[in-house]
């Protein structure tokens, strides 16, 4: 069994060694079991690691966002197997990009609609674009992303209606591919709610349970409390990136994505966490049912998803209604079956247990962001707090 001190072992290690601050919550049964900070949120001025440090949250904004798009399937707004074009008429014709032997590429009509599911479980075939991939996808969506920002500021429906005209990689529910079904599962949060889904969730999730430093754009001293990012090079030096990746935190920017670009505490992200470990509810407020929850962590890949899905990060998980889920733990984790989370792209990451009302939340702030050497030290000695 593992105690507190050594997690504080473990986030001494990782600020003295790998990265420049980190911070760690676990809780059980609405009560926290550690929390501990460390290291330096800006090496310039020395200001230190602490519990009113805000960190970017990449894609554990996905979490969030999936939430609130289960608030609405409970009242009804949208089921999961209803055709996306429903709500975007714009995804009605969808086209595949078959590859053929000849290295190119065929243009045909899908086999079948894209279905809302597809897009909270990455298997609606439109990835993070790559602009050098040579793909027809990859290189639509680079296209239509130039082209809106030559325009102007776009908004996230503005995004997904013009990806509606993309070939996809595949046909829809076929394959998982991580990428673009998250904006899309925002945008019929706001097509459903009438809100723009940083409205949604400030009304639905973030005030009801005091989240008050958690949020697209900076208010009040928000952007003084961001951690720096910085950038790890090969000899370990940490080179601060200036800013450049927060242009959409600015109180005058429009496009709130559903894949990324909350920015949170440990100590608010810990608060929705065990708020879904706990059945949905905490402190009196409920935010989604419990069986809800449990459809969201329910594995919904097939073998060929699971192996478009895994490698030695994800090892025992398959992947559900946006989040991985835990499917055997044998040989990688001392978690539970159902245990469910995500990471994001400059070190942040949640684990949730509702078996045992638990929930872990580590966050830095670098790229690379190495999780699988931070996320799973942190993994194991958390669990093993569990009496």
């Amino acid at each position: 069994m593992s105690t507190t001190k050594d997690l504080d072992n473990l986030l001494d290690k990782f600020a003295a060694e790998t990265v420049p601050g980190c911070g760690c919550i676990v809780m059980k049964d609405g009560k926290v079991l550690y929390e501990g900070y460390r290291g330096t949120a800006d090496i310039a001025t020395g200001r230190k690691v602490d519990e009113n440090t805000i960190f970017r949250l990449y894609s554990m904004t996905k979490v969030i966002v999936c939430t609130a798009a289960m608030i609405q399937f409970e009242r009804g707004a949208f089921l999961l197997n209803d055709p996306y074009y429903l709500y975007f008429p714009e995804y009605k014709n969808t086209m595949v990009a078959d590859r053929e032997g000849n290295g190119g590429f065929k243009i045909r009509p899908a086999k079948s609609p894209i279905l809302v599911k597809h897009t909270f479980n990455m298997a609606c075939g439109l990835p993070y674009p790559s602009p050098t991939s040579g793909h027809p996808t990859d290189a639509g969506m680079t296209k239509i992303r130039k082209e809106l920002e030559e325009k102007g500021p776009y908004t996230l429906q503005d995004d997904v209606r013009a990806m509606g005209s993309v070939p996809i990689r595949f046909d829809p529910g076929e394959h998982w591919l991580y990428g673009f079904g998250h904006e899309m599962v925002a945008a019929l949060v706001e097509k459903t709610s009438g809100m723009s889904i940083g409205e949604f969730l400030k009304k639905e999730i973030f005030e009801p349970l005091g989240m008050t430093s958690t949020g697209y754009r900076y208010e009040g001293d928000q952007a003084d409390r961001m951690i720096r990012l910085y950038n790890i090079e090969e000899d370990g030096t940490y080179t601060d990136d200036g800013g450049v990746r927060d242009a959409r935190h600015l109180p005058d920017a429009v496009y709130e994505g559903g894949g990324a670009g909350l920015f949170s505490t440990l100590h608010d992200y810990a608060i929705f966490t065990q708020m879904l470990a706990n059945g949905g509810t905490l402190n009196g407020v409920r935010i989604l049912g419990k069986n809800t929850i449990d459809l969201m962590r329910r594995n919904m890949l097939s073998e060929t998803q699971l192996k478009d899905f895994t490698n030695s990060y994800l090892d025992g998980y398959g992947y559900g209604l946006g989040v991985r889920t835990m499917m055997d733990p044998a040989g990688c984790s001392n978690s539970t079956p159902g245990e469910f989370g995500w990471t994001g792209a400059a070190g942040t990451w949640t684990s949730i247990d509702p078996e045992n009302h638990f929930s872990a939340v580590y966050m830095h702030n670098t790229f690379p962001n190495n999780e699988e050497y931070h996320h799973m030290r942190i993994r194991a000695a958390a669990y093993g707090l569990i009496e």
